[in-house]
């Protein structure tokens, strides 16, 4: 430690400052100029506080003038005292006369956030320092309960909770500021070609209906089995990692002009089951065909190129079982840092891990954490949801909100809450028998009028309307698709 304003250093404060990074000329200047000007103490408050200080007995000094001023009471050398007085640490630094020294010490006071800064940084050097021998320390000792996966987990978590406390600039933002950045999100809408907010999922009435996948939401995509969740979910992964195009952002930063990056959690099904239905969608060729390898020259070529096609596609598959909260937010952070991330989709939230016993408790910090994963990494995040089975026992079988499996917090943490619901799968198990021919006629009526076709129903929306999408189903490629209106017909296909 070197000699500043008259303070002098020992022996031993030498060898510490040798080994963990500081500087107490740093911490003297900050203190000094709080004590000649409390106002100072605003400007810095929301960068450090008193565990960011190298010396003890600064920590101190900044915690006691730090009370005081919150009081709106004097925090000076004088008023100091009293508090300090009896402090041993004081008193081998000289005493309440210390305090004085300080305050006279202050040469800058137009200087205190990069001393403030500085101070942080420094602390944040020290806890990496820690953190580091914490990891070896664990590491050397072979624990049978202390895995290594488990540790690096519990490394991970650390080192982004560190990351975390930087967020500097968090707390209050003044109006002018938030009315900038909505004026901005509606610029990108009205510049984009569609008019969406968000990132497109090419369902073009559904884009119509959510303006897009917008960044921080929570999107619920919930329905009784066989009802397609997951191929609604892959489709829409495969749409937007396969629209991706990077460039310049509006804010000066590269990212995705168009599409995304996708990370998928694929808790049910394996990587490579995800992957034959969405080859199944690109080729066009049956799943059931891919997986009995039933393809003809031409099938199997029309495979291979999707194939090459999909390679550059930004699609990231995680198909880890019983997943827990934690470590699904961790490896999503990591997603985001080492190749970026636009969308994440989890599939299904049932099967990720909370640390609660009690299930609808589970559910609801799933459903939190799910959120909290939105807002931090600035993505939408679509999480699917079984349904309860009292759906089944209505005679209108359309889902509803109060359907929502285990916990009403899912409904509560959610932006978007939507349904898929295909009626041909309950009307194909209702046909009647061969003797009965006018209800057979009635049924193959029916059927023919529901074939190919679902429905999306978003039963809840923060910012926009409710109400039903209908999409086209092609069962033997998992697709959906945009419906051709009756209205549409005479003008061909086209882009819908």
């Amino acid at each position: 430690m070197n000699e500043i304003a008259g303070f002098n250093a020992t022996g031993a404060e030498i060898q510490a400052a040798d080994t963990m990074p500081h500087s107490i000329e740093a911490e003297q200047q900050l203190l000094g100029a709080i004590l000649t000007n409390n106002d100072i103490y605003d400007r810095i408050a929301q960068i450090i506080g008193a565990q960011h200080f190298y010396d003890p007995v600064h920590a101190r000094i900044f915690e006691t003038a730090a009370a005081r001023i919150a009081k709106n009471n004097l925090a000076s050398p004088v008023t100091l005292r009293a508090f300090l007085e009896d402090d041993e640490g004081l008193k081998e630094l000289g005493g309440p006369a210390y305090l004085a020294r300080l305050a006279g010490a202050a040469i800058s006071t137009f200087a205190v956030r990069d001393y403030a800064r500085m101070i942080y940084d420094l602390a944040i050097r020290r806890e990496l320092i820690a953190l580091g021998h914490n990891i070896a320390g664990k590491a050397a000792r072979v624990d049978v309960d202390s895995e290594p996966k488990e540790q690096i987990v519990e490394a991970e978590q650390a080192l982004y909770q560190l990351a975390e406390q930087g967020q500097t600039e968090s707390g209050f933002q003044s109006f002018l500021k938030a009315v900038t950045d909505a004026v901005n999100v509606a610029n990108a809408a009205y510049q984009r070609e569609g008019g969406l907010a968000g990132i497109s999922t090419d369902l073009v009435d559904m884009d119509k209906m959510l303006g897009g996948l917008h960044k921080s939401d929570l999107l619920i995509l919930a329905g009784r089995p066989s009802m397609g969740k997951t191929s609604l979910a892959t489709n829409i992964a495969f749409n937007v990692a396969k629209a991706y195009k990077r460039g310049p952002l509006p804010d000066g930063t590269e990212g995705a002009v168009d599409g995304g990056v996708v990370g998928f959690f694929s808790l049910e099904m394996s990587a490579e089951q995800l992957a034959a239905r969405v080859l199944a969608e690109a080729s066009e060729i049956s799943s059931h065909k891919i997986r009995q390898g039933d393809m003809d020259e031409t099938e199997f070529r029309r495979f291979v190129e999707a194939a090459k096609t999909l390679e550059s596609c930004p699609l990231f598959i995680d198909d880890t079982a019983a997943i827990p909260i934690s470590q699904l937010a961790a490896r999503a952070r990591r997603l985001k840092r080492t190749h970026g991330l636009d969308l994440l989709i989890v599939d299904y939230l049932q099967l990720v891990r909370g640390t609660s016993d009690n299930r609808v408790q589970e559910i609801g910090e799933i459903s939190m954490g799910l959120k909290a994963i939105a807002k931090e990494l600035n993505i939408p995040v679509i999480a699917l949801s079984q349904l309860s089975r009292q759906v089944e026992s209505r005679e209108d079988k359309r889902p509803q909100l109060s359907d929502l499996r285990e916990s009403g917090s899912i409904e509560q943490d959610a932006d978007v809450v939507m349904f898929v619901f295909r009626e041909e799968y309950y009307k194909e198990r209702e046909k009647p028998g061969d003797h009965e021919l006018e209800k057979t006629a009635e049924w193959q009526e029916a059927m023919a009028r529901l074939h190919g076709k679902a429905e999306v129903i978003i039963g809840k929306q923060r910012h926009g309307p409710i109400g039903t999408v209908e999409l086209s189903f092609e069962a033997q490629f998992t697709r959906f698709g945009n419906l051709v209106k009756p209205w549409q017909q005479n003008a061909g296909q086209g882009d819908f």
